[in-house]
């Protein structure tokens, strides 16, 4: 480890163990990248995405709070309609009207199950595909949630609604805005089928199953926007984070720390997710266009370019900005971009500088390209170097 590298662990280390955490020092520090060592990168994503506060005498008694209500969500939404599911018509005398599968009241037990099986079915297809480069998600969780795999419970788990469901899964792909793939062609392989995943002995379960749940709570708990595709890049680096946390203590508790701050993010990022916002100020579409527009302000000829052979920013930045770059790079390369991205005091702002630092990064071979290779650099970007990026980006914000 370099003295420079120790310099810099000990900064964050000095402004972390104060009483009140100063939160312009920790976002001047984590916008140049957080270490992960001792768990640092983790304890900062947390106070940058409000999940801890800045007194640092609160947070012990604001995590044991939280995880025990993300255990209450469990209960009431998992376990609970589990065991109704298991009880269900066990005796048909006990079946009333409204308990009846094929009662039309769209208040009814059966219909909420049938609507919530068509999310969790969208769920399940997408995490089992997380971040295909590594085989962490495949993995076993080191904590499976024992409220859920406690064997004295029978009730019907998420796992066995997938296994035991009939829909089909085309009936419920909710894609965004038309796009037929959300998925960068070089970070994803096609995935394996369902049979080919590696069975896990009872008592545990893969990593991506807790993201699995992580989703279905927040969709249960959002009904206005439930599950979009998309959310599950979303939460995969936060959750990959967390769990691979050096402090047991902390990594112990990584499914109730991911979905505390999945949701604080998704607050700030989720009118990317609703198609009737597209074109609203706060809608991805207007987003978009500031890449374009502060792409003409730093370098009109590339603009030009881009405009007379009409690549549209739809055709590549719904993406990026989407999924916070998420699909464009590699597991680790994207947690330290989104060390900035978070560092960011008006976040998202840094991410529009992002994109366009990506563009104007592979200018030669965009103003040399006809419309087929410009689209396939920028929906397979070939720059692998995202501290390259980065710097380019703070030049951007530095130079306006």
């Amino acid at each position: 480890m370099s003295s420079l590298h120790k310099s810099r662990i000990a900064d964050f280390q000095d402004v972390l163990k104060e009483p009140s955490i100063a939160l312009e020092k920790l976002r001047e520090l984590s916008f140049s990248g957080i270490p992960c060592e001792g768990g640092l990168r983790c304890l900062c994503w947390k106070i940058l995405l409000n999940y801890l506060p800045l007194e640092r005498a609160a947070w012990t008694s604001i995590l044991a709070k939280q995880r025990e209500l993300y255990s209450q969500f469990l209960r009431e939404m998992i376990i609970q309609p589990g065991i109704a599911k298991a009880n269900m018509g066990v005796s048909r005398e006990d079946v009333t009207f409204e308990d009846h599968p094929l009662n039309p009241n769209p208040d009814s037990r059966w219909n909420t199950y049938f609507k919530d099986n068509e999310v969790l079915l969208q769920i399940d297809k997408d995490v089992r595909r997380l971040c295909p480069d590594i085989s962490f998600f495949q993995r076993a969780t080191e904590y499976p949630c024992l409220l859920i795999l406690d064997p004295q419970n029978e009730f019907e788990t998420l796992r066995k609604r997938v296994e035991q469901t009939t829909l089909k899964s085309q009936t419920v792909a909710r894609n965004r805005s038309g796009v037929t793939n959300m998925s960068s062609p070089h970070k994803n392989s096609v995935p394996p089928s369902l049979d080919e995943y590696e069975v896990l002995p009872n008592g545990c379960e893969a990593h991506w199953e807790v993201v699995e749940r992580i989703l279905f709570i927040y969709a249960k708990l959002n009904p206005g926007i439930a599950y979009v595709q998309g959310m599950n890049e979303i939460v995969g680096p936060l959750y990959y984070t967390f769990a691979t946390d050096p402090n047991s203590e902390w990594k112990e508790h990584a499914e109730a720390d991911t979905f505390f701050c999945f949701t604080n993010l998704m607050a700030e990022i989720r009118d990317n997710f609703i198609k009737s916002l597209d074109d609203s100020q706060c809608g991805i579409t207007y987003k978009m266009e500031k890449v374009y527009s502060t792409l003409k302000d730093k370098d009109v000829e590339l603009y030009l370019k881009l405009q007379e052979q009409n690549i549209k920013p739809q055709f590549f930045a719904f993406r990026w900005l989407t999924l916070l770059l998420s699909q464009e790079f590699l597991l680790p390369d994207v947690i330290r971009i989104w060390d900035s991205l978070f560092a960011d005091d008006n976040r998202f702002d840094f991410l529009l500088l992002v994109c366009c630092a990506m563009l104007i990064l592979i200018r030669e071979q965009l103003l040399e390209g006809d419309f087929t290779i410009n689209m396939r650099l920028l929906q397979d970007y070939p720059i692998t170097d995202v501290c390259q990026i980065l710097q380019k980006a703070k030049e951007l914000q530095d130079s306006k």
